[in-house]
């Protein structure tokens, strides 16, 4: 109105003023709320301060196993994998192939997971709803949600996959993102990979996980005082653990 010539200055002056002082206490409210509430919206909180940054930072330029700098996404891609990738153990040798036969005899069936649907459902009821999904586009909030639905059939597939030792396909695919840890920047080695993976894959790892502490706890695999060193009697049945988990 002002630049047609309807409105004066000061009027369009007070209005900017009046415009500027609620845009500032609009802003100090949602910061103050964000920070309030970072114990249950970790992501709100950081999605904030990642909007602010002035620039975003990507990966530059690494040397590869020769020297040479490699600059094109893609060879990026794959030195960062081959430098994740040699951080794992080789597959397991002939003597230990042979140690897990052993152990396959002598488990027993009550030492297999047992994915009741009331466990299922307490799991998923307890989901963070701030948590981002996966590749396969479960998110969390829906899962969460429909608890009741999901239980039961989510149940029978955890114990299918525990019992024929397969996983679904999209529980094995993630989104990878890096995180530099410190050290030269063109150095594939100082990164570590963040995944962001399957929600109902995490939830079946949960399960599992339960059920290997309370075997831990009840067969007293790791001693009184010695942290990490196993029982020779109950070195097979980790060894099932270790090997069904993928290593």
């Amino acid at each position: 109105m002002w630049k047609k010539g309807v409105a004066t200055w000061e009027e369009y002056r007070d209005v900017v003023r009046e415009c500027r002082d609620a845009t500032r206490k609009a802003k100090a409210h949602l910061e103050l709320k964000l920070a309030r509430d970072v114990k249950d919206n970790k992501k709100g909180f950081f999605k904030y301060i990642s909007s602010k940054r002035k620039t975003k930072e990507n990966v530059g330029l690494l040397l590869n196993e020769v020297g040479a700098l490699v600059t094109e996404d893609t060879e990026k891609a794959e030195l960062l994998n081959a430098a994740f990738a040699s951080v794992f153990a080789d597959k397991a040798s002939y003597q230990e192939t042979q140690t897990l036969e052993v152990g396959e005899k002598v488990w027993r069936k009550e030492d297999l997971p047992l994915f009741e649907e009331d466990r299922v459902r307490e799991h998923l009821g307890k989901l963070n709803t701030h948590k981002s999904m996966g590749p396969d586009g479960m998110h969390p909030r829906v899962l969460r949600d429909l608890t009741d639905v999901i239980a039961m059939p989510f149940s029978i597939i955890f114990e299918r996959s525990w019992k024929t030792e397969e996983v679904p396909e999209d529980w094995r695919k993630a989104n990878v993102t890096l995180v530099f840890k410190k050290g030269k920047k063109d150095d594939p080695e100082i990164y570590r990979p963040v995944s962001l993976s399957s929600i109902p894959g995490k939830v079946m790892e949960q399960l599992i996980l339960g059920v290997m502490n309370k075997h831990v706890e009840e067969k007293k695999v790791i001693r009184s005082g010695h942290q990490g060193e196993i029982m020779p009697d109950q070195s097979d049945s980790l060894l099932r653990w270790h090997d069904w988990l993928g290593g």
